[in-house]
């Protein structure tokens, strides 16, 4: 008898490493480097936040601890998306 739901997926996303300058966040088959130079709001979290990360939606990752939110695409491509703030 076949089952009527299908299996979770378990690729999902997860911190893999934290570094000096960032870290890499594995998401299902890419990984992507976020560096502190660019997104400050992790330099000094703990590192309990950091790896406390939810895929919210395709492009989006959100770490609740922190609110804070980083599109997957701005990783992908940074140079489309300079950072800036006012």
């Amino acid at each position: 008898m076949p089952s009527s739901t299908p299996g979770t997926n378990t690729s999902g996303n997860e911190v893999t490493a934290i570094e000096a300058t960032g870290f890499w966040v594995l998401l299902e088959d890419r990984e992507f480097f976020i560096p502190f130079a660019d997104y400050p709001v992790f330099q000094s979290a703990p590192v309990r936040h950091v790896f406390n990360v939810r895929q919210l939606s395709p492009t989006q990752l959100h770490w609740p601890d922190l609110d804070a939110d980083v599109e997957t695409d701005a990783l992908a491509q940074p140079e489309r998306f300079p950072l800036g703030w006012k």
